[in-house]
């Protein structure tokens, strides 16, 4: 086992990984940006080491930085958490090259997966549905034109590298795949240093359904069951709930088993997801799989027991898993609500500033993720997420019920947050009813405008 670990990111979930550690006897390294000096993971951590300016590639994508810093504190192991360089197959070479082991998955893994194209082709080899579309990057517009066409309107770009929502447009007719073409590609270069995009079909009002596995390297490999994911703005998730109120035992089975046969063909092993669209008919297809842990863990951890971070570092120390497929157990429901320093009347705009007055909701089936507190000072350089609210039931209503209740508690001032948009979405009778799509949020917000 590891007796010292550096956490290569920030916020939430530095905090959730430097708790984990210490609760495994694993001491801590903190770093942090110019901007973060006060942030909790520093306060928290065992050591604590600057490694740059405010801006995430002056500091938390300083792969140079960041290896010095390890070496300097004599680590044996790197959490890279989520996001920034989590799903860096280059930093987990540069790790390994260094002895330090990369808590996740190998490089060729993350490389594999971290491409749309040959993860998708990977996919359709293993005999796991994929969503029609191209099986290569689109060369021209003649190329995105000839595509569309075979598999008929409305169809998406995406980024090959893609992720986050970013190098992602919508087209319903050849003006506008034309001109969104040259957009995401743009976009996609700027975001991800790959310009390759591919076409394909766009599913209509689908649910977004996941599933955790957990992989060892001794070639074990389960699935957690799948989390639903449905509720997004711009892509990105806003709402996670474990178990999925549109999978039953059948189907949840079927998936799952697929899920498992994906990662063992990518030779995966770590905490992983397996990502499908669900359409309105029941079939599902594979979209992309993350190398790395999700910021929805915490809903799989409420109904299963198991403690994901602890699971990572233990595969990556070399442990076999100590759980079978059969021995896994879904019990209650869990809710997560991603609460974001946004202006959801105003195109979802971050909103950085200090926070004044922070109180967080408490009690029975009440579990809080966050980084922030009173006096908090939120920067504008990173990602608006402010904390997790994960509420547990014996069903999905009892759940919804502590989720309203917490909300009513939650203030965060004066920073305009999504809390007031959450407290809308969980006493509406359509979400309360689980009648959702991906395009629920744009639904909502139209309507309320309307109204």
């Amino acid at each position: 086992m590891f007796s010292k670990i550096l956490i290569a990111n920030r916020g939430e979930i530095a905090v959730r990984v430097i708790r984990a550690c210490k609760e495994m006897n694993i001491r801590t390294v903190a770093v942090y940006s110019e901007a973060d000096r006060t942030s909790l993971h520093v306060r928290l951590a065992d050591e604590a080491i600057c490694i740059g300016g405010p801006k995430a590639e002056q500091s938390y994508l300083n792969i140079p930085a960041i290896i010095s810093a390890a070496e300097i504190a004599d680590v044996d192991g790197i959490h890279p958490g989520y996001g920034f360089l989590s799903q860096n197959a280059h930093f987990a070479e540069i790790c390994e090259s260094c002895n330090i082991t990369f808590i996740g998955p190998s490089a060729q893994s993350i490389r594999l997966m971290g491409d749309k194209i040959a993860a998708k082709d990977l996919m359709r080899k293993s005999g796991i549905p994929i969503i029609p579309g191209s099986m290569s990057a689109i060369r021209d517009k003649d190329d995105a034109l000839k595509t569309a066409r075979r598999i008929q309107y409305p169809v998406i770009i995406k980024a090959a590298a893609g992720g986050g929502g970013r190098g992602m447009r919508v087209c319903h007719n050849d003006v506008r795949l034309i001109s969104a073409l040259m957009t995401c590609q743009t976009e996609a270069e700027a975001s991800f240093g790959n310009a390759d995009v591919f076409v394909e079909k766009y599913i209509q009002e689908p649910r977004h359904i996941e599933f955790q596995i957990l992989a060892d390297k001794n070639g074990h490999t389960i699935h957690l069951g799948e989390r639903d994911c449905t509720v997004q703005r711009r892509h990105q998730k806003l709402i996670e709930e474990s178990p999925s109120p549109a999978v039953d035992a059948k189907l949840r089975r079927k998936m799952g088993e697929l899920a498992v046969r994906g990662a063992k063909a990518a030779n995966y092993a770590s905490v992983g997801t397996v990502e499908f669209l669900l359409d309105k008919d029941g079939s599902f297809y594979f979209i992309e799989m993350n190398t790395r842990i999700q910021v929805e863990h915490p809903v799989t951890e409420m109904v299963t027991g198991l403690d994901l971070i602890k699971e990572q570092i233990r595969v990556a120390a070399g442990e076999s898993l100590g759980i079978k497929q059969d021995e896994v157990t879904i019990r209650g429901w869990a809710i997560e609500t991603r609460i974001n320093a946004e202006d959801p009347t105003n195109g979802f705009s971050p909103c950085p500033g200090r926070i004044l007055q922070y109180h967080e909701p408490g009690g029975r089936g009440v579990r809080m993720d966050t980084h922030v507190y009173a006096g908090y000072e939120v920067p504008p350089f990173y990602d608006s997420l402010l904390a997790k609210l994960i509420t547990t039931g014996e069903t999905r209503l009892d759940a919804i019920h502590v989720m309203q209740r917490a909300l009513e508690e939650f203030q965060i001032e004066p920073l305009r947050t999504t809390i007031a948009l959450h407290r809308q979405i969980f006493s509406d009778p359509t979400f309360i009813r689980g009648q959702i799509s991906t395009d629920y949020i744009d639904r909502q917000l139209q309507l309320g405008e309307s109204e």
